[in-house]
């Protein structure tokens, strides 16, 4: 059933013939291939690879925040990735199409937090249920191990981590755990942008990007190319052997020349729309690491661990000045296709901005929170995750929200 190939590979055992009854997979990994998985074989053979996921959110404040209430939110994201080598159009040559909309309500607003408990639900427009085109993405390989790049693109998938990515859907769901916020000040959602990667295997080791400054994922965003400045962005992520078990490090930093003279509507934190003292230009400096401490023998994709990150900002432009996380999580190692994670952050508000924000929300000081989750995978599509967080205010008149949820997410 399982075969060992994939970047845990050169840690795993030789799989030799174990079947899927020996490894007690409970079923879950036993099903005979869908029509659905022919579909996606068949369009794999021609060059185009799609995954998509329709993920359901309902939580509670069950305690404090703003208001005792309960929200159904849920994000739609569609991509495909197209070969254009197999295609024969032209060899190297990958698109990446990517489609979001949120529809329903987030909990974010009654739980009273600035970095959003379910981030998908804001995603990629604040105040709008259309779907939207964040990713026209041109990839062209140079070499095996170079390629350059540009066009529209997301930026929800940087700053990678084994155990707390996921876009929300996957692993955890609250902003602080799927990227460090830290950079959010600097880097737009969703905008025009190109760079290069140098990649070893299939992983990327070092990414450089040129960005517009501005979000522009409700739009082309030609008109306003580079209009208010440019953003560059820098990732260096190199794996390790660390306890002779595989893991990351990610070094990382971003620099915008734009000027910011209030706080726009960036759904990845809950921010009031008021005027800040304008400032030429922002950065930011981050940090992740994980490291598996635990590894599947008979199937290396299947692993567990810790990770942990640390950023650092300006305080002048960003309303959080550095952020601390870390946590476990990873695949469950007795019930196969389960997977886990528990994180905690805290984030330290800015001593500049903070100030211009208590004259809209009341006191504001730093915030800390946990989250908890189990994912549950019932069949090929569809997993269940039960999930708790509990945040403690950077808005100092609210009490500490509880909030208790389910994500359902359909992968198709």
């Amino acid at each position: 059933m399982n075969t060992c190939t994939n970047s845990y590979e050169s840690f795993a055992c030789d799989c030799g013939t174990t079947t899927c009854d020996q490894l007690g997979c409970d079923g879950v990994g036993c099903e005979s291939p869908s029509w659905l998985q022919g579909i996606h074989a068949t369009l794999a053979s021609r060059g185009i690879t799609v995954t998509n996921n329709l993920t359901q959110y309902y939580f509670g404040t069950v305690s404090g925040g703003l208001e005792e209430t309960d929200r159904y939110g849920g994000h739609g994201d569609y991509l495909a990735n197209l070969d254009l080598g197999k295609m024969g159009v032209q060899e190297g040559l990958f698109i990446k199409l990517r489609a979001e909309h949120h529809f329903g309500r987030s909990i974010g607003e009654p739980a009273g937090v600035l970095l959003p408990p379910t981030l998908p639900t804001e995603l990629p427009v604040a105040d709008s249920r259309d779907l939207y085109l964040t990713n026209v993405l041109f990839t062209q390989f140079l070499s095996e191990r170079f390629a350059v790049y540009a066009g529209k693109l997301d930026t929800l998938d940087g700053d990678a981590n084994a155990y707390a990515s996921g876009r929300g859907i996957t692993q955890f769901s609250n902003a602080a755990f799927i990227a460090n916020p830290i950079a959010l000040r600097t880097v737009p959602y969703a905008s025009l942008g190109c760079g290069f990667v140098i990649v070893e295997g299939t992983e990327p080791i070092f990414n450089f990007l040129v960005m517009n400054p501005t979000d522009t994922a409700d739009s082309d965003g030609f008109s306003e190319l580079f209009e208010d400045g440019v953003t560059l962005s820098a990732e260096w992520r190199f794996a390790t052997d660390w306890l002779g078990k595989p893991g990351h490090q990610l070094l990382g930093g971003t620099w915008s020349s734009r000027d910011y003279v209030s706080f726009g509507q960036d759904p990845r934190i809950l921010l009031p729309n008021v005027p800040v003292n304008r400032v030429d230009g922002s950065w930011s400096l981050y940090w992740n690491t994980d490291q598996a401490l635990w590894v599947d023998p008979c199937d290396s994709s299947r692993h567990c661990g810790y990770f942990a990150r640390a950023g650092i900002a300006d305080d002048s432009a960003n309303p959080i000045s550095y952020l601390l996380s870390a946590g476990l999580g990873g695949s469950n190692p007795w019930r196969e296709k389960d997977s886990f994670g528990i994180g905690y952050y805290y984030s330290g508000t800015s001593d500049e901005v903070g100030p211009i924000l208590s004259t809209v929300l009341g006191s504001i000081g730093d915030s800390k929170g946990v989250e908890i989750f189990y994912r549950s995978q019932i069949s090929r599509t569809v997993s269940v995750t039960p999930d708790f967080q509990w945040i403690s205010q950077a808005r100092r008149e609210l009490s500490d929200a509880y909030l208790l949820g389910m994500r359902v997410n359909i992968a198709f």
